[in-house]
């Protein structure tokens, strides 16, 4: 995970312009500097569903609180948080706490938790089989199944989590979410493939099944509930995505604010109707 994490952010300095804001216009400038005695946030976020989520609580939950939202979507897991540490947002919405510690332990950054929003079921997807025994199938055959995986080190070990939960690996005794490719004791016919979690929808015309974050999925027009083979359990799932702040900033009144919103009744609705099933309220 170090050693991918320190790639990226080195790709990172590069990419940091090709960010695309989708806020509103009022807040150009530096992040969180709004006018007058409004509250303004600027917000890194995935696009889908964290964007989406957030741009409602822009649209119909913020001009009431007296807050001045502006989201800035970002297409991949490095770039949220290294705005975030270098003062280029105020927050972002995008990982869960697992991929954060294991952020912070590699990169010495400062980055903690405010509230949990959703969850993102990870799913196992393919674009060549209907179900887990055709799968099983083909991975008995002689050339085995190619099976694509996120290559970040927290969401591989759910992934592989995910595939021997349902009988298609096994792995190491007492191995939990740290799992690695190298802690798959029996792949009976699978052959692993990591891949940068943002490729993998793109990938599942190239091998037989990919495990995909819930975001990148929607973001391809998957509909986890129907399309998915597999799905994770949401009961006692430690994969809630999180607003997410800099050290420090945890007591902060828009932060506050936001998190209460992020909250409510009004976005728990929003999230159930419209993902039905696919994206789950974490609170």
């Amino acid at each position: 995970m170090r050693t991918r994490i320190a790639t990226a952010l080195t790709v990172a300095g590069a990419l940091t312009l090709a960010l695309t804001g989708c806020g509103t216009d009022s807040s150009d400038g530096a992040a969180g500097d709004g006018g007058g005695d409004e509250l303004a946030l600027t917000v890194a976020a995935s696009p889908s569903p964290h964007a989406d989520i957030l741009g409602f609580v822009r649209d119909e939950l913020a001009p009431g609180a007296g807050l001045e939202l502006t989201v800035m979507e970002f297409t991949d897991y490095v770039l949220p948080n290294t705005a975030l540490q270098n003062g280029e947002v105020d927050a972002n919405y995008f990982q869960h706490r697992p991929y954060l510690d294991d952020f912070n332990t590699a990169q010495g950054t400062d980055i903690v938790p405010v509230a949990d929003v959703h969850l993102e079921p990870l799913g196992l997807y393919s674009g060549a089989v209907e179900d887990l025994d055709d799968l099983a199938g083909i991975a008995a055959s002689p050339g085995g199944a190619r099976v694509a995986i996120p290559n970040d080190a927290t969401n591989a070990g759910r992934a592989l989590r995910l595939l021997a939960d349902h009988g298609l690996i096994e792995l190491a005794e007492g191995v939990g979410a740290e799992a690695t490719p190298n802690d798959v004791t029996d792949a009976r016919g699978l052959e692993l493939t990591e891949l940068e979690a943002a490729s993998l929808p793109r990938a599942l015309g190239d091998v037989d099944a990919a495990v995909i974050n819930g975001n990148y999925a929607l973001e391809a027009a998957l509909v986890p509930a129907e399309d998915a083979l597999v799905l994770e359990s949401a009961e006692d799932n430690p994969y809630a995505n999180i607003l997410a702040v800099g050290a420090g900033s945890e007591e902060d009144e828009a932060i506050g604010v936001l998190v209460e919103l992020l909250r409510s009744p009004e976005v728990r609705a929003h999230i159930e109707e419209t993902y039905e099933g696919s994206v789950l309220p974490a609170f």
